[in-house]
């Protein structure tokens, strides 16, 4: 078990290991995504960890991300965008590239793969559930907190984290240049150290991942480590 008196209290988050984000199947499937499983199973069966956390995309049917809620004029997934309007202050809008449908709650696509090893999860948080806006990040929704310090959604996750003393976050999961780069992004802003394991990732654009690796470590202060890797390696060994 995780010593409660160390300084090092890593939590380990699975980002979106979900039917709809992988092969053969999934509306919106990430190459070799099924692939990365064993390794994830094999950190989720450490002792080392304070907190093991799964996210699931849940989104409602009429989830503004999905194309198909978008008919007049048809938007096509992958193609075309939308521009998302902050719910609490119409001065702020972000643009955000439109989806299959996907990952809608109570469905198959939604349910995590069955070969994860989900009995080693601590919790299991659901985003998106909003219809209203996009949410990448297993934390918050883009959109900067009110003057009062109200999101348009805020899935407890940083004050989970925080209430359990966690030092250290690692993150591995579906889709690196998506949910898991976002999810990472917030990790680091809250003031965890925030790794993600190269081997623990694979991306909707594989051709992207080098840039957003470039990107993540210079702008948002997060560190992509192999595993064989000291940051890694060290959840092997007796803190």
């Amino acid at each position: 078990m995780a010593d409660p008196h160390s300084n090092f209290r890593p939590a380990l988050l699975v980002v979106d290991m979900q039917e709809d984000f992988c092969p053969q199947s999934g509306s919106l499937a990430v190459p070799f995504g099924r692939t990365i499983t064993p390794l994830i199973s094999s950190l989720l069966a450490l002792p080392t960890f304070t907190l093991k956390v799964a996210t699931q995309d849940w989104h409602p049917t009429t989830h503004i991300s999905f194309a198909s809620n978008h008919p007049s004029p048809p938007k096509r997934p992958f193609v075309d965008s939308h521009t998302i309007t902050n719910p609490l202050d119409p001065s702020q809008s972000y643009t955000t590239l439109l989806w299959p449908d996907h990952c809608i709650q109570d469905t198959p696509g939604a349910a995590l793969i069955p070969e994860l090893a989900s009995s080693h999860f601590d919790y299991i948080i659901k985003k998106g559930t909003d219809p209203r806006v996009e949410m990448y990040s297993a934390f918050f929704d883009p959109f900067p907190p009110t003057g009062k310090g109200e999101r348009v959604c805020d899935s407890g996750l940083a004050n989970l984290l925080h209430e359990k003393e966690v030092t250290h976050v690692y993150v591995v999961g579906l889709a690196g240049d998506f949910c898991v780069k976002h999810t990472a992004y917030d990790a680091a802003k809250e003031g965890f150290q925030t790794v993600i394991i190269e081997e623990g990732t694979k991306s909707v654009n594989p051709d992207v991942w080098d840039e957003c690796k470039k990107e993540m470590e210079s702008i948002g202060g997060v560190r992509v480590v192999g595993v064989e890797s000291e940051d890694v390696q060290r959840l092997f060994k007796k803190e």
